[in-house]
């Protein structure tokens, strides 16, 4: 008889922002292969007070009410916050009704959460999903370096290579926020596998995709990824004129559910924190030309219409 499957023990570290929600309802409906062990926010795609009510909101709406949300860090480490309203609205999930939650925000700082989280933890044993501003995961890295053996791999959205910026020409939004954060966990020396806009880029929701998204039966879950598509699709058309938007966050989730859907390549991936010209720009090294030790999988392939089954069919079991 097959043994069943020990769960990942998951933290997610986010700032809703609509992809950052399509990733919260993927972990949710992925109760048989995460636990959950809490959802923390930071600043990013809006300010922090709105970010720690979307995610709170969301675990409500979707029924993910045994999982504790708690608030991280407001600002950047060392620059001035930039936020993406243009992308997501004034409240960060415009397009969803919006009211205050009754699923209660914890009183302990995320970052304090993470810590202890880590401090109870066994050696390799805790998957962190970062898909907003690295701020809180660097954060914990700079105050307790010596955790981090707990920590299993950190899957990120972040960073560009191929597909250039997309706040400025050389950055993708949540590395040009923190740079300096993501300096830090480039060389945290742990397991690194992270989702470039070279990867999320091509998982984009086009007709055909938004057309079985249309025919499927309305839940709450599937309300939102209504909607979120539709917001993003009108975002990505008005500020890029693109026709089909991709859902960056949730690709994250999905590799941890089924990483036989994404490929990539080992190398170093290093970070411009000094040059306002290439502030948060990513530096992939793909053919290793600098000699520098390999610190990440720079994830290079998705298999599309793959992730795509697979979140129409998470989504649809909620």
């Amino acid at each position: 008889m097959q043994s069943k499957r020990q769960k990942s023990k998951v933290i997610i570290d986010c700032d809703p922002g609509q992809d950052d929600a399509l990733a919260l309802i993927m972990a949710k409906a992925a109760s048989d292969e995460l636990d959950v062990l809490g959802i923390t926010t930071v600043a990013g795609n809006v300010q922090l007070k709105m970010t720690q009510r979307n995610a709170r909101l969301i675990c409500e709406k979707i029924g993910f009410d045994s999982v504790p949300v708690y608030a991280g860090c407001s600002r950047p480490m060392m620059r001035e916050l930039v936020t993406a309203e243009e992308y997501h609205g004034e409240n960060g999930l415009n397009g969803i009704e919006l009211y205050e939650p009754e699923k209660k925000l914890e009183s302990q700082h995320a970052v304090g959460f993470i810590i202890e989280t880590l401090e109870k933890a066994e050696d390799d044993s805790i998957s962190i999903v970062a898909i907003g501003p690295l701020t809180n995961i660097g954060a914990v890295i700079v105050q307790k370096p010596g955790l981090l053996k707990k920590v299993k791999e950190i899957v990120i959205m972040g960073g560009s290579f191929i597909e250039g910026g997309n706040v400025t020409a050389a950055a993708e939004f949540n590395f040009y926020v923190d740079p300096h954060a993501v300096d830090v966990v480039l060389n945290c020396g742990r397991p690194l596998i992270i989702f470039g806009l070279d990867a999320t880029h091509q998982a984009r929701v086009t007709a055909g995709w938004r057309e079985r998204i249309e025919a499927m039966p309305e839940t709450e879950a599937v309300a939102i990824l209504k909607t979120s598509v539709d917001y993003f699709n009108k975002a990505y058309k008005d500020i890029y004129d693109q026709d089909a938007a991709p859902i960056h966050d949730v690709l994250t989730v999905a590799y941890l559910i089924a990483p036989n859907l994404f490929r990539g390549i080992n190398t170093n991936v290093r970070v411009e924190t000094s040059s306002e010209l290439t502030m948060g720009a990513s530096i992939v090294d793909q053919w290793m030309l600098e000699g520098r030790p390999e610190n990440a999988l720079w994830i290079t392939e998705v298999d599309t219409d793959g992730f795509f089954e697979l979140l129409l069919e998470r989504v649809g079991r909620l």
